[in-house]
């Protein structure tokens, strides 16, 4: 086994270097995993043009990942060497009322893996036992690194309490947007719409299950909400977006006494009716990542067949041509889904 591996480094904003540096041995509790595939998201665009509020430079990117497991640490067990694993990027305290009280999502000292803290984009990645979940065999590498946005689509729609037999409206069509039309749906909704105003958006998430897909560019979203659910509209509005026009639209098209939940987050301050929002005493509620059961959902669901990952991956980059991948997603916004890094391309 060699002693050295790469480790990417955005070093600031556009710029992406590479380093060599001792392969981490595992300590007590830790296990060493070798990085199959690395996921892109939203946020490490915002830290790729220097806009993320969190985050300063030099940083090791990476939180959305799958691996397999190279070395166990003392005292680790529960694990084989060679087995599929994923990792879940939150650092928290475990001290704080959020943690003490089972939310460690929510810890008052909260850290991500990539952002406020050293990310997965290397070779190998040696990280606590707790914080390493098993796939299963007929997941691929590619799947199991889109475990994690899909986590956080799960937690979000657990964030209605009554999903099954539901009527779901979710703003914004993007790789959150049609995952969580997809948990939606695989948790128990009877039927999902989804807005955008991209139609290749629009079909692919008609290819992935949604029941209607709308087009607010050209059609109102009060109307379309009628003529789909009929004049009761939906029970639960999810915005996957996150700027005023569609929390507008939720918030002015919802049923009154119903649910609004913001999954996206907001790049600036709101400006939203907050009035009509007290008027029709709408139920505003958020949604903040994801906790372990939300991982073993998303597993099992996947694994069941229930939700389906490949459609959404778009386009596979060398880990040497990370700047590649950024530069492909700026110039692709529209058609752009899931871009992934193949740190080892050896297996799917």
């Amino acid at each position: 086994m060699k002693t050295t591996m790469k480790q990417q480094v955005m070093t600031a904003p556009h710029e992406i270097s590479f380093r060599e540096i001792p392969i981490p041995h595992p300590e007590k509790n830790q296990v060493l995993v070798k990085i199959k595939r690395i996921g892109v998201c939203g946020s490490d665009i915002h830290v790729y043009h220097g806009t993320h509020p969190f985050t300063s430079y030099p940083i090791t990117q990476g939180h959305e990942l799958s691996a397999q497991v190279a070395e166990l640490g003392e005292g680790v067990t529960g694990f084989t060497v060679g087995q599929k694993v994923t990792i879940e990027p939150q650092v928290y305290c475990g001290e704080c009322y959020p943690c003490t009280h089972g939310k460690y999502n929510l810890c008052e000292h909260l850290k991500v893996m990539g952002f406020q803290t050293t990310g997965t984009a290397s070779e190998y990645f040696a990280v606590d036992a707790s914080k390493v979940t098993a796939l299963p065999e007929n997941l691929t590498y590619n799947e199991g690194a889109m475990i994690e946005p899909l986590a956080v689509t799960v937690h979000a729609a657990k964030r209605f309490g009554e999903l099954k037999g539901a009527k779901v409206a979710i703003l914004g069509c993007g790789p959150i947007g049609i995952l969580l039309a997809q948990s939606c749906k695989a948790l128990g909704a009877k039927e999902v719409m989804i807005t955008d105003i991209s139609d290749y958006r629009l079909q692919l998430a008609k290819t992935c299950g949604a029941d209607y897909t709308v087009n607010t560019k050209t059609k109102d979203f009060g109307e379309a909400m009628v003529e789909a659910f009929g004049p009761d509209k939906a029970d639960a509005i999810y915005d996957c977006a996150g700027n005023d026009t569609t929390m507008g639209q939720a918030i002015q098209y919802a049923r009154k006494g119903s649910t609004i939940i913001l999954v996206a987050v907001f790049g600036k301050l709101a400006a939203v009716d907050l009035a009509v929002l007290n008027d029709h005493e709408l139920d505003l509620n958020t949604s903040m990542m994801y906790r372990h059961e939300d991982y073993v959902e998303a597993i099992r669901l996947v694994s069941e067949g229930k939700i389906h990952l490949k459609p959404l991956m778009s386009k596979h980059f060398a880990f040497e041509d990370y700047l590649a991948a950024y530069e492909y997603i700026d110039d692709n916004r529209e058609t752009t889904m899931k871009v992934l890094i193949d740190v080892d391309p050896e297996e799917e």
